[in-house]
């Protein structure tokens, strides 16, 4: 070959290394089994209307071009993430796909993460075959409707750390040996399933378990011993679920657990002393139990504690006073126990204590002046206690409280004019011994948002002052003898968009008169859900305009000397459940708008003088509800009779 045809072969040559380096072969990373895998899966979906996988097609790179797909540089797929939320500094995508789980995805042999979660519709069960997926990391299925059991297989995935199958419709039993090999595991959703049984005592073996969540479920049987072995915990939810038996000794290992959830539960036994080793502990609810016996002293050495909830339980004895100790306590929740004795003194030193609720024990004597310290308490509830109080004590008046709530506890007399000049939202002195006039100060106490002085005997009428309440919405006055109009209260003022009333309750006093023709018309009644005026010697017509009050849920208007028809109105609030007009005077026909009401739950308006066919309705109303009217006719009562 000449010099010619060297050159010419060299310049070929060049040109392929050029065309080499610089134009890609159309050749595809993604391995074709994984490929396979995933379009068999998406060939599983019946809906996917954000089209989360549009992008999932059979021409294109699944690696290079698939959304949520991602892949090692051997082509093979590690990371399949298409969750129906998720969020970016712009946009927020929440979404749906409905479908059932592949088996093919147990192929994808490099798989590291699989998160499908919040997809919502989601169904049908998690195929074991996902037990063949030994490199798995992450498992995120929670927010589906996946049912079945969590297979067996399971306990082949030894390298998973994050494992979250909660807010589904799983059941069945959790087999014990998946936790056995669980070395790696660091968090465990289970919650808001329906998973039944035992805790496996098994679960003590993830000993890198950080955050355990297993609530709202079904599990029986005792908090396993074995869980004490899980040094690591911080997060621990057992609450709603059929748990019974001792909290476990053991429970005192858990040294690093910041929040722990155990209400809900049928959990029974004392409190075992060895609390005090929950040293990071900042969140305890034992609430809706029933726990049982004192309080052991240790809970004194809880040193970063700040709820306590114990609430709806059944236990008794004196409060420690180590309880004194909790320095870092913002609430106690101890209410509806057996709790006796004197409120500790040493209360007075939990300088951060905002909510202290004692209330429905058999707590007696005196209240100890040094709450008075508690400088930062907003919520103080004493009620149902058997306290003696006779009054509540003069230095109240230098609490800064804006809940006060003292129901039931021996108070007599009449109202401390120092409440006047309180900054109260919430006073509730229901139930108690408390006499003469309501005073015209209470228009003083304009921060009330809820006011109850029922079963007591105050005797006088509503004083004009009282429109001044302008935050307030929830009032109840029942059982007292106050007398007169209900002007003040049915046009009292507000402060948009507060101050509007939620409930109103004026049974079993002595006001009089007839309503007024406006009550329902007054914009402070606009949002009102509840109304009870039963048991009043009022006179006159039901309003028509108590009809424009749609959100209104219950009235009750029963026992007074009310005349003319049942408004036809009343069928314009949907929202009705309850009409109590029982024992006055009504005339007419039943209104069929009335008792077909959609939500209609109660409705009695038995001794009256009311007439005409029972109109056909849905509601499921006794017989009872019609007697006393004698002409009324038509079911439940007697057909009525042809002419």
């Amino acid at each position: 070959m000449g010099i010619c045809g060297r050159k010419k072969s060299s310049l070929i040559i060049f040109f392929y290394i050029l065309i080499s380096v610089f134009v890609p072969w159309p050749i595809e990373s993604c391995h074709p089994v994984d490929k396979t895998a995933l379009l068999d899966f998406k060939k599983r979906v019946t809906s996917d209307p954000s089209n989360l996988l549009q992008t999932w097609t059979l021409t294109t790179d699944c690696c290079k071009s698939w959304e949520g797909i991602a892949c090692e540089s051997n082509g093979r797929v590690v990371n399949v993430s298409r969750p129906g939320l998720s969020s970016g500094d712009d946009f927020i995508i929440d979404t749906s796909i409905s479908g059932t789980l592949s088996p093919s995805l147990s192929k994808l042999s490099f798989l590291e993460l699989l998160d499908l979660s919040n997809l919502k519709d989601l169904t049908g069960p998690i195929p074991p075959e996902f037990g063949n997926l030994s490199r798995l990391i992450y498992l995120i299925l929670d927010t589906n409707k996946l049912s079945g059991s969590i297979p067996v297989t399971f306990k082949n995935l030894d390298q998973l750390k994050k494992l979250y199958l909660s807010d589904n419709t799983l059941s069945g039993t959790i087999p014990s040996s998946i936790f056995e090999n669980s070395f790696s595991l660091s968090e465990l959703g289970l919650s808001a399933n329906q998973f039944s049984g035992p805790i496996p005592s098994s679960i003590g073996s993830i000993l890198s378990l950080t955050k355990l969540d297993m609530s709202q479920n079904k599990f029986s049987g005792s908090i396993p011993e074995s869980i004490g072995r899980l040094k690591n915990l911080t997060y621990v939810d057992l609450s709603e679920n059929k748990l019974s038996g001792k909290l476990p000794n053991s429970i005192g290992n858990l040294s690093q657990v910041v929040l722990m959830y155990l209400n809900q539960n049928q959990l029974k036994g004392k409190i075992p002393s060895s609390i005090s080793g929950l040293s990071s502990l900042v969140f305890l609810r034992l609430s809706e139990n029933k726990l049982s016996g004192s309080l052991p002293p240790s809970i004194g050495n809880l040193p970063k504690i700040q709820r306590l909830i114990f609430e709806n339980n059944k236990l008794s004895g004196k409060l420690p006073a180590t309880l004194g100790h909790l320095v870092t306590l913002t609430d106690m929740f101890f209410a509806n126990n057996l709790f006796t004795g004197k409120i500790p003194s040493s209360f007075g030193d939990l300088q951060n204590l905002q909510t202290l609720d004692l209330s429905k024990n058999k707590l007696s004597g005196e209240i100890p002046h040094q709450l008075v310290k508690l400088v930062m308490l907003q919520t103080l509830d004493l009620s149902f206690n058997p306290l003696g109080l006779s009054k509540i004590p003069s230095w109240f008046k230098k609490l800064k409280v804006f809940h006060l709530i003292l129901a039931k506890t021996g108070i007599k007399g009449k109202l401390p004019s120092w409440l006047a000049s309180s900054s109260l939202s919430t006073l509730d002195l229901s139930n108690n011994g408390l006499t003469g006039k309501l005073p015209k100060w209470i228009g003083n106490m304009t921060s009330l948002s809820f006011l109850n002085l029922s079963n007591n005997a105050f005797h006088s009428s509503i004083p004009d002052e009282f429109r001044n309440l302008s935050l307030l919405m929830d009032l109840d006055l029942q059982s007292n003898k106050f007398s007169g109009n209900l002007k003040a209260i049915f046009s009292k003022n507000f402060q948009d968009p507060l101050g509007r009333y939620n409930s109103i309750n004026l049974a079993y006093n002595m006001f009089n008169g007839p309503l007024d023709e406006n009550s329902g018309n007054e914009p402070v009644m606009t949002s009102i859900v509840s109304l009870s005026l039963s048991h009043n010697p009022l006179t006159g017509h039901i309003p028509k305009s108590l009809g424009n009050l749609t959100s209104l849920q219950e009235i009750k208007l029963a026992e007074n000397g009310l005349t003319g028809e049942i408004p036809t109105e009343f069928g314009n609030c949907k929202e009705l459940k309850t009409i109590l007009l029982s024992n006055n005077k009504l005339g007419g026909a039943i209104p069929a708008e009335v008792l077909n009401l959609k939500d209609l739950q109660e409705f009695d308006v038995s001794g009256n003088r009311l007439t005409g066919r029972i109109p056909p309705h849905k509601a499921n109303i006794p017989k009872s509800a019609f007697l006393g009217n004698h002409g009324l006719c038509g079911a439940p009562l007697p057909p009525c009779k042809h002419t």
